[in-house]
């Protein structure tokens, strides 16, 4: 299947440049190009692609803004957000507002198409630099959080704990399929019912949950 992307970005040259290492690989096709945010949320509605890749500052609407609009309206697309600013709130809103991937723009062209992928394959996807400050904020907090979040987590059946850890070591639900010997339906099933459960909108929430508890 090949992979359909929604690419945000005001500026037309990194519009472009992204565009041509996205059209590097055959299995992935940029379906529809936005200059704006509110113009990816109507594209995103429109096209209903796998993944929208959003920049975070874009005029009319910003991309942690559309990032959760398009989340709301057209859940079944992924989001990563790609950006210049690396600074740990844009990181925390970004993720917050559900995007399941966070490149900068500074980044190994490979680390955008690893992403697409992985997202598109319902997985998660921090470029290096990015995931080195997450796991540092996690660390420096971690017996604190610990408590709330073995609570959390205890209220799952001992499966949906063994997919959880396994959502946290980043696996897509095909390869966690394949380690625990289900088939992917069911992962998919167990995936959702945890993110329920848990409270969280989606997999990066739900995989720093899984660190706090010890569970990665």
């Amino acid at each position: 299947m090949v992979i359909r992307v929604l690419l945000a970005d005001d500026e037309a040259m990194i519009r472009a440049g992204v565009k041509a290492i996205l059209a590097s690989d055959a299995g992935i096709e940029v379906v529809a190009e936005a200059g704006d945010g509110r113009e990816a949320v109507e594209l995103a509605r429109a096209h209903r692609p796998d993944v929208a890749l959003l920049d975070i500052r874009m005029p009319r609407l910003d991309g942690l803004a559309a990032a959760a609009e398009i989340r709301r309206a057209v859940p079944d697309t992924a989001v990563i957000m790609l950006t210049t600013f690396g600074e740990d709130d844009y990181i925390a809103q970004a993720l917050g507002e559900g995007a399941s991937g966070f490149l900068l723009k500074s980044g190994d062209p490979r680390e955008l198409l690893t992403g697409v992928r992985a997202v598109a394959d319902g997985g998660a996807f921090l470029s290096p630099r990015v995931a080195e400050r997450v796991i540092a904020e996690l660390r420096g907090g971690r017996m604190s959080k610990g408590a709330a979040a073995r609570t959390r987590t205890g209220a799952l059946t001992e499966r949906e704990r063994d997919v959880l850890a396994l959502v946290g070591a980043g696996l897509s639900n095909a390869e966690i399929a394949k380690r625990l010997h289900l088939v992917e339906g069911t992962v998919k099933s167990y995936v959702s019912t945890i993110l329920t459960r848990l409270g969280v909108r989606n997999r990066v929430q739900a995989a720093i949950i899984a660190y706090e508890a010890g569970l990665v």
